[in-house]
């Protein structure tokens, strides 16, 4: 288990920041200590937790970066064209017979080791064969078309930094320089649960007040999408002795406890009363909407994050809050997102100070570019406002108004979840 410190405050002044939330997380959880070494083809969204050394230079040896013909470049005439005497063939995978004299040019294919004094190749089809002479063209640079031995990693460089998630061209890079296998951060252990005297698991039957839960689903897709180990705990019942005590006992051998709901003032959300009870809040509420009610503590050396009740304030606030905590917690750093410039289609008035996400769908625009159209359904507790959309609109803190052709930043969800 990650041991978290237990020096922290609850956030009582005005709302807190993305940006200070993300300081204050960061400030509290450290990288989880174990670590374990997996086949490559399990290392898919690991983190790594040591940095990957190249044993070997990549490529490690010269090679032709195409199909054609290897030469020395100083024996090239500067104008006109330059006759050859074709004297040797290599393909991929043999070793050239013999070095190149002067004069001399080769045959040579993708990815075959150059010849000994040769240092430049010419396009096939920049080339005239005629019997065992190939003509060649000049204006060529000397080492065109020759990949350099570790011109991609050198040997003993840092191929991969720790830290780093790994992602299909990572795992490919650890396979090219011969490795077996990626010492990682095990993966975060999370459990889930939602609250709420309203909430049914979904194929019970519904009362008449009842609502199927949606949540854990969302996060539990979302968690595993960032590569955790989810443990689901069901649904727990607005009673603060019943939520002190399940939080309690779920910290105990998780990472990171996640709830949804029972985060806001109302007389029955008591999972901040709950956490307060067993450990000591960060923060509570963020300067963003949807999700303002959502909090961030330690108990007992162990991460909790608990989110609103409605589940696009979910989604935004396990981007915001959840998000950077599981890759602090495997090792991994949570960059700032950078949103795509786009033209806004649409009018929308919002409050200074805090910062909010319109969803949006892309569509093409008159000019070439692409537009964003607002979902006609603000709600926070509209589901299909994520599933009819392709991202969101962050319109930060000094915002105010958004006009048709104003430009906004975009995040798709793909970036945002990924």
């Amino acid at each position: 288990m990650a041991q978290l410190s237990d020096d922290c405050f609850a956030h009582q002044g005005p709302l807190l920041s993305v940006e200070e939330a993300a300081r204050r997380m960061a400030a509290q959880v450290p990288a989880i200590a174990e670590i374990e070494t997996v086949a490559l083809a399990e290392a898919l969204g690991r983190i790594l937790a040591a940095d990957v050394i190249a044993p070997i230079p990549l490529p490690s040896f010269d090679n032709s970066a195409v199909d054609g013909y290897a030469v020395r470049h100083a024996d090239v005439g500067p104008e006109g064209e330059t006759r050859f005497p074709v004297v040797a063939r290599v393909s991929a995978g043999a070793r050239p017979a013999r070095a190149l004299a002067r004069g001399e040019a080769a045959r040579i294919f993708t990815g075959a080791p150059m010849p000994e004094g040769a240092d430049t190749v010419y396009m096939q089809e920049d080339c005239k064969r005629e019997g065992e002479t190939v003509i060649v063209p000049a204006g060529l640079k000397r080492g065109a078309n020759r990949r350099l031995t570790g011109e991609d990693v050198r040997q003993g460089a840092v191929a991969l930094p720790a830290g780093r998630r790994l992602a299909p061209a990572d795992v490919a890079l650890a396979a090219a320089i011969g490795l077996r296998g990626l010492k990682v951060r095990r993966r975060p252990r999370v459990a889930i649960f939602s609250t709420g005297d309203e909430i049914v698991e979904p194929g019970k039957k519904l009362g008449p007040a009842g609502l199927f839960d949606a949540n854990r689903y969302l996060l539990i897709g979302l968690l595993r999408a960032l590569g955790a180990e989810t443990h689901d705990l069901g649904i727990l019942a607005d009673d603060v002795e019943v939520l002190t005590g399940a939080i309690g006992n779920a910290a105990a051998d998780h990472d990171l406890v996640l709830t949804s709901g029972g985060v806001s003032t109302g007389e029955a959300d008591h999972v901040k009363t709950a956490v307060e009870r067993l450990g000591r809040l960060v923060f509570w509420r963020l300067a963003i909407k949807p999700g303002r009610p959502v909090a961030m503590g330690v108990i007992r050396g162990t991460a909790f994050a608990g989110l609103p009740g409605n589940p696009v304030a979910v989604f935004v606030t396990f981007v915001h809050v959840v998000r950077p905590l599981l890759l602090r917690l495997a090792g991994a750093t949570a960059g700032p997102f950078v949103p795509l410039p786009v033209k806004a289609a649409f009018h929308y008035g919002k409050k200074k100070g805090r910062r909010e996400y319109v969803r949006v769908a892309l569509r093409p625009a008159a000019d070439g570019g692409y537009e964003a159209v607002k979902h006609p359904q603000e709600g926070a507790g509209v589901l299909t406002s994520l599933t009819e959309t392709d991202g969101l609109a962050e319109l930060r803190e000094d915002v105010t108004q958004v006009e048709p052709g104003s430009t906004i930043g975009f995040l798709s969800y793909a970036t945002l979840v990924g």
